[in-house]
C-alpha cells in the first residue's frame, strides 16, 4: 500500500473540512416547506384583530417617537404585524404564487393606509409638534438601513422555514428592521404639513420593505421551495411571465435608489475623512476649521468649511478642490470656503469662545430671573383676585347690605420722617340708609382676621 503524498493528505483534509462545514451550515434538511407556506399565508391575512393591533401599535410607536423613548418604540415593534405581507411578497415571487402575491400586495397597501391614518391622527392631537432625534433618524435612509433590512430579512425567512420556528429570532427581526417608525414619521410629516419628512420616511419604509422581500425571495429560491401549481399550463407560464416582469419593474428603481443610498454613504465617509485630514495638514497650522457642513444630492454634492485664522488663498482653495476630486473620489463635490477675512490669534480662540459662552450664560441667567419674577407677580395678582372673589362671596353671605366691595394694598408715607409702610385698604359701599357702625366694626374686625393683617383702613 502506497503512502499518500503530502498533496493527497492536504486534499483529504480539505474535503473532510468541507463536508463538516456543510453539515454544520446546511439549511435544506431542516426546511419544513408546507408549514412555512401555511405560516406565511396566515401572516399575510390582515383583518379583524390584526387591524386593531396594528392601529394601537402605531399609536404606541408614535408616542415613543414623540417623547424620544427607544424602549416604547421597541415595544410597539414587537406587537406589529407589518412583517407578514412583506415576507409574503418575497415568498410569492420566489414560488410564482399569483394568488399569494395579490393578497400580500393588497394587505400591505391596507396596512400602510391604516398606519398613516393612525400616526397622522395622533400627531394632529399631540401637544408636542417639534421633531425629536428619534423622528429625525427616520427621515433619511442610510447604507446601514439597507444592511439591517437585508440581513434581517434573511434571518427572518430562515427562522420561519425551520421545523421548529424560533419566535425569538422572528421578534428580533421585527425590531431590527424597524418598519413601523418610518410610517409613524410619515404620519408626522402629514400632520405637520412637512412634505419632506413624509417623503424621506416613506422612502426609508420602501427601502426596508424591498430588501426584506428580496432576502425572502433569495432564500426561497436557494431552498428550492416548490412552485405554485396551476391546472392550466398556459396559465402557469402567463403567471410566471407576469411576476417576472413585475419583479424587474420594481427591482430596477429599487436598485437605483439603493445605489443612491450607497453613494451618499460613500460621500459622507470621504468628506469626513477629507475634513479630518485638513485639520492636521500644514496648510491649516494657522487656520482652524470651526464648522464643516455636507450636502448630498445625486447630481451634485457640496462640502462647506467655515474657517477662522489666517485666510486661505484662492490658489490653495483650487488645490483643495482638486484634492477633493482626485484623492477622495468626490468628483461631483464642490468645495465652499467661508472665511473671516482677518487674522485671528488661534491661541486666544479658547478664551474668546469661553468669554462668549460666559456672556451667553449670564444673559440666560438674567432672563431666567426675569421670568421667575414675572411669574411671581402674575401668581400674586391671581392670588389677590381669588382672595377678593372669596371675600366678596363671604361678605355678601354675612352682610347683605354691602353693595360693593374692593380690597387692595396702599403705600402710606410719613411726610415728616419720610418713612413708608404698606397698609391694607378696603373700599365699602353700603345700600342707602343701611350702614350701621356696629356692623361695620364687626366686618372690619372679621376682615383683619380673615386677611391676617394688623391694620386695615376703611374707605366709603
Amino acid at each position: 500500500m502506497e503512502t499518500p503524498t503530502l498533496r493527497q493528505r492536504i486534499n483529504r483534509a480539505i474535503r473532510k473540512a468541507w463536508v463538516s462545514l456543510r453539515q454544520y451550515t446546511q439549511l435544506r434538511d431542516d426546511t419544513d416547506y408546507e408549514a412555512t407556506f401555511d405560516s406565511i399565508s396566515k401572516s399575510v391575512v390582515f383583518r379583524g384583530v390584526n387591524v386593531w393591533v396594528l392601529f394601537f401599535a402605531i399609536i404606541v410607536a408614535s408616542v415613543g417617537l414623540n417623547v424620544n423613548s427607544t424602549a416604547v418604540i421597541i415595544g410597539a415593534m414587537l406587537i406589529s404585524p407589518l412583517m407578514g405581507p412583506i415576507t409574503g411578497i418575497g415568498f410569492a415571487v420566489g414560488t410564482f404564487d399569483e394568488q399569494l402575491l395579490r393578497k400580500s400586495l393588497k394587505n400591505l397597501a391596507f396596512m400602510v393606509f391604516i398606519s398613516l391614518v393612525a400616526s397622522t391622527l395622533y400627531f394632529l392631537i399631540s401637544p408636542i409638534n417639534d421633531a425629536r432625534s428619534e423622528l429625525l433618524a427616520r427621515t433619511q435612509p442610510t447604507i446601514f438601513d439597507v444592511f439591517i433590512a437585508f440581513f434581517g430579512g434573511l434571518a427572518g425567512i430562515v427562522a420561519s422555514s425551520r421545523k421548529s420556528q424560533s419566535i425569538t429570532v422572528i421578534s428580533g427581526v421585527a425590531i431590527a428592521t424597524a418598519l413601523m417608525p418610518p410610517l409613524c414619521t410619515a404620519g408626522f410629516g402629514i400632520a405637520t404639513g412637512q412634505i419632506w419628512y413624509f417623503l424621506g420616511a416613506f422612502y426609508l419604509f420602501f427601502i426596508n420593505s424591498f430588501f426584506i422581500a428580496l432576502a425572502t425571495f433569495l432564500i426561497v429560491r436557494f431552498l428550492r421551495f416548490p412552485e405554485a401549481q396551476y391546472v392550466d399550463e398556459r396559465r402557469h407560464r402567463k403567471v410566471k411571465r407576469f411576476i417576472t416582469i413585475l419583479t424587474i419593474l420594481v427591482l430596477i428603481p429599487s436598485i437605483y435608489l439603493a445605489t443612491d443610498v450607497v453613494q451618499e454613504a460613500a460621500f459622507n465617509t470621504q468628506s469626513i475623512k477629507f475634513v479630518k485630514d485638513l485639520r492636521s495638514s500644514e496648510m491649516f497650522q494657522n487656520t482652524q476649521i470651526i464648522d464643516a457642513d455636507r450636502e448630498y444630492h445625486h447630481r451634485s454634492q457640496c462640502v462647506t468649511l467655515s474657517l477662522i485664522g489666517k485666510p486661505i488663498s484662492n490658489e490653495d482653495i483650487a488645490k483643495l478642490q482638486d484634492v477633493l476630486h482626485t484623492q477622495y473620489g468626490l468628483k461631483k463635490a464642490n468645495l465652499v470656503i467661508k472665511q473671516t477675512g482677518e487674522t485671528i490669534d488661534i491661541t486666544k480662540q479658547n478664551e474668546i469662545i469661553e468669554d462668549i459662552l460666559n456672556k451667553k450664560d449670564a444673559t440666560i441667567a438674567k432672563q431666567d430671573s426675569t421670568i421667575i419674577e414675572l411669574k411671581s407677580k402674575i401668581n400674586a395678582i391671581q392670588d389677590a383676585e381669588t382672595l377678593s372673589q372669596q371675600l366678596a362671596e363671604e361678605i355678601y353671605a354675612q352682610y347683605p347690605a354691602v353693595q360693593e366691595f374692593a380690597v387692595t394694598d396702599m403705600v402710606q408715607y410719613n411726610t415728616r420722617s419720610l418713612e413708608s409702610k404698606t397698609v391694607a385698604v378696603v373700599y365699602l359701599q353700603w345700600d342707602n340708609n343701611s350702614r350701621h357702625q356696629a356692623d361695620e366694626q364687626k366686618l372690619v374686625k372679621w376682615l383683619k382676621v380673615r386677611m391676617n393683617v394688623d391694620e386695615l383702613k376703611v374707605i366709603h
